[in-house]
């Protein structure tokens, strides 16, 4: 009887439980994290520190799903070393656990930029539901919040204090939002509805120089000179994989584990997986969808199966404080394809496409289109078909 072990309990993780035990309805199955919730939706997180919804709501799979899929989920452990020789990961409160076939899916952690006074109280980063506790608790005793950040994460952390009634101004280095997911058209759109409808401060093409204060944060000061008044700051500048584990065992990697197409490191029956892992040269992207995919790849393989992953089209849908966006594929940023654009007061249309065939687009404000799009993009078809 095979005995399986993931060491990390998000999409990519828990995904790959499941697969395995459709594989395997015998083999014991453990899952270890350091957090103290079973598996949650971090990208609602947000929502939580705005007080919408509970941890309870947060919760994507219920305790009870475990034990009805016989899997074993030990929360609030350290993994504090593997032995892949003799098959065993240590905890910082068990003996060694053994195993037969072992998942790493531990993820990423938050980036803090090498920034003067990033140590300084009132600083945070949002990645579990520690900081957002941490977050939810500092921010009653605040008035003015500055976010490092125009991502994704950065734009919905700052809506969320927005619903709490803090005034929120957002410094973004690049020149526009959310770089990875809009064109300078489509950012400079959804900045005009932030400002105007929700309230939103910004400060683009910005560097910030140094975060302000003595023991607690006062304030964030820019290159351009400009001191932004701040009593709390939150640090939005992407993440990093987790590799300590990776480099201890000796596996290969770079910005990632890297893996092969069935998902497997540079040790046999080492497996990994989510955002932590790296797949054709490419670094993590962070995206749900590839957690997703690489868990289900992972857990078929690791029970035994014959899964093969060719690497998950870059596609997003999402709500941006409230606004509806989707963005898949090529959104050609840099104009060096064709691009179909229309666009309303409320919305901004982007279909780009090369030798006739659908390769990207931006909606932003109407994604009813999504679905067919990204079929297209991922069929290749040309645009005359839709």
């Amino acid at each position: 009887m095979t005995r399986y072990l993931i060491i990390g309990n998000g999409v990519a993780g828990t995904t790959a439980a499941e697969f395995i035990r459709k594989e395997d309805q015998a083999g014991p199955i453990t899952l270890i994290t350091e957090e103290d919730l079973p598996f949650y939706y971090r990208i609602r997180l947000p929502e939580f520190v705005a007080g919408t919804i509970t941890e309870e709501r947060l919760l994507a799979k219920k305790p009870e799903w475990y034990a009805e899929q016989k899997i074993t989920l030990l929360t609030g452990r350290l993994v504090v070393a593997i032995d892949p020789k003799a098959k065993a990961v240590t905890t910082d409160r068990e003996r060694p656990l053994p195993y037969d076939r072992l998942l790493l899916a531990t993820g990423s952690h938050s980036f803090v930029p090498p920034i003067k006074g990033a140590s300084l109280a009132g600083v945070f980063t949002l990645r579990g539901i520690g900081d957002a506790r941490a977050i939810s608790t500092y921010a009653a005793r605040v008035e003015r919040v500055v976010v490092i950040g125009g991502g994704l994460l950065g734009l919905e952390i700052g809506q969320a204090l927005r619903t709490l009634g803090k005034q929120v101004t957002v410094v973004e280095f690049l020149p526009r939002l959310l770089p990875r997911q809009l064109d300078a058209e489509g950012a400079s759109r959804l900045k005009q509805i932030m400002e105007t409808r929700l309230g939103f401060s910004f400060r683009l093409a910005a560097r910030t120089m140094e975060i302000a204060g003595k023991e607690r944060v006062t304030g964030v000061v820019l290159e351009s000179g400009e001191t932004l008044p701040g009593e709390m700051v939150i640090l939005s500048a992407g993440v990093r994989a987790n590799l300590d584990l990776a480099i201890a065992m000796g596996l290969d990697h770079d910005k990632g584990i890297k893996v092969n197409e069935r998902m497997e490191t540079s040790l046999a029956g080492i497996f990994a997986a989510g955002d932590v892992a790296e797949f054709g040269g490419h670094p993590p992207n962070g995206i749900w969808p590839t957690a997703m995919q690489q868990g289900k790849i992972a857990g078929i393989n690791i029970a035994g199966g014959a899964a093969v992953y060719t690497g998950t089209t870059m596609a997003n849908m999402l709500k941006v404080v409230g606004i509806d966006l989707a963005a898949a594929g090529d959104i050609d940023a840099d104009n060096r394809y064709e691009a179909h654009i229309t666009a309303t007061d409320s919305t901004y249309r982007k279909i780009v496409t090369d030798n006739k065939k659908i390769i990207g687009c931006i909606l932003l404000g109407d994604t009813s289109d999504y679905g067919k799009l990204t079929t297209a993009i991922t069929e290749k078809k040309e645009l005359e078909s839709l």
